[in-house]
C-alpha cells in the first residue's frame, strides 16, 4: 500500500508541476501584466516603469521560478485589482466554496445512488426508466438555467428559501441543489451498471440462496464491488465543484473562490487568476489521489497489480 501510494503521490507532484508552468505561461502571454496593472488609459512610459518596477521584463523561466518558490513558501503574490495579498483573499473565500462543493455532493450523493440502485434492483421496468429520465434531464439543464428557474419558483414565487448570500445554511440550499445535480447522471448510471453486472455474479446468487434479497442483498453484498467506479467519479466530481462553482456562486451571490476568480478575470488580475486556477487543478488532483487510495483500500487487487 505505501509503494502504490508513493507511486500515485508522485504522479500527481509532476501534475501538479506541469499545470502550474501551463497556467503561468498562458496567462502571462496572454495579457501584459504591466498593461493591467496601469489600466487602459496609460501611457507607454508608465506601463514600461511598471514593467520594470515589477520585474516583468525578465525572462518568464526566471519569474515562473521566482513565483513558483514563492507558492513553496505560502507567498502566492499581491492582488493587482484589490491591493492585498491573494493567500489572504483565497483564504477568507476557501470555505464558503468548501461547504457549497460539500453540500452539492452530498445531493449528488442523496439523489444518484439511490436512484442508481433501485433502477439496477428493477431492471426494464417503470422505476429503471423514471431513474434514466431523471438522469437525462439533469445533464441536459445547464446549471445557469436551473439556477433562475430555482429563484424563480423557491425564492419568488414561494420564498422559501434565500436567493442571495451565505449567511447561514439555508442560503446553501439551492445553490447546492443546482450544482450537485449536473453530477447526478454520471454517478447514477455507474451506480445503475456497476450493480446490474455485480448482481450476475456467482457469490450474488449463493447469497439469495441464503435468503438475502433487496436492499439487504445490495448493503451486505453487492454494493461493496459495484461502488468502485462511484467512488473515483464523486472524488473527481468533488474537485469539479470547486472549478464548476464560478457559475453557481454568481447566480446566487456567494462570496467563495467561483466568484472571486470571475471578478479577478473580470479587473485582469493575473495573479489572483493564476492563484486560483492553480487551487482548482491542486483540489483536482488531490481528489484524484483520493479516488486512488480509497479504490487501492476498497479493492487490494488495485495496488497489487
Amino acid at each position: 500500500m505505501l509503494k502504490y501510494t508513493l507511486q500515485r503521490a508522485i504522479l500527481a507532484l509532476a501534475v501538479a508541476a506541469v499545470v502550474s508552468f501551463a497556467t503561468f505561461l498562458l496567462l502571462n502571454y496572454a495579457t501584459d501584466p504591466a498593461y493591467a496593472i496601469a489600466g487602459e488609459d496609460a501611457e507607454p512610459e508608465v506601463i514600461a516603469q511598471i514593467r520594470e518596477t515589477y520585474g516583468l521584463n525578465r525572462p518568464i523561466m526566471v519569474r515562473y521560478v521566482e513565483w513558483a518558490g514563492g507558492v513553496l513558501r505560502g507567498d502566492f503574490g499581491d492582488s493587482y485589482y484589490w491591493h492585498k495579498p491573494v493567500a489572504e483573499l483565497v483564504i477568507d473565500r476557501a470555505p464558503v466554496t468548501i461547504a457549497l462543493a460539500a453540500s452539492a455532493l452530498l445531493v449528488t450523493i442523496l439523489i444518484a445512488i439511490p436512484l442508481g440502485a433501485l433502477a439496477a434492483l428493477n431492471p426494464n421496468s417503470p422505476i429503471d426508466r423514471f431513474a434514466l429520465t431523471v438522469a437525462v434531464s439533469a445533464q441536459a439543464v445547464p446549471n445557469f438555467w436551473l439556477g433562475l428557474i430555482m429563484i424563480i419558483l423557491l425564492g419568488v414565487m414561494l420564498p422559501i428559501f434565500p436567493v442571495s448570500g451565505d449567511d447561514t445554511w439555508l442560503h446553501f440550499v439551492l445553490p447546492a441543489f443546482v450544482l450537485g445535480a449536473s453530477s447526478v447522471p454520471a454517478v447514477m448510471r455507474l451506480t445503475r451498471t456497476g450493480l446490474i453486472e455485480v448482481m450476475e455474479s456467482d457469490y450474488i446468487r449463493t447469497a439469495r440462496a441464503k435468503g438475502f434479497r433487496g436492499f439487504a442483498l445490495l448493503r451486505r453484498h453487492a454494493m461493496r464491488n459495484a461502488i468502485l467506479p462511484v467512488v473515483s467519479v464523486l472524488a473527481v466530481q468533488l474537485g469539479q465543484k470547486f472549478g464548476g462553482s464560478v457559475i453557481t456562486e454568481t447566480i446566487f451571490a456567494i462570496n467563495g473562490l467561483g466568484r472571486l476568480a470571475l471578478e479577478s478575470i473580470l479587473g485582469s488580475d493575473i495573479p489572483t487568476v493564476q492563484m486560483l486556477i492553480f487551487v482548482f487543478a491542486m483540489v483536482f488532483v488531490a481528489m484524484n489521489l483520493l479516488a486512488d487510495m480509497l479504490n487501492a483500500a476498497i479493492d487490494p487487487r488495485i495496488r497489487i497489480g
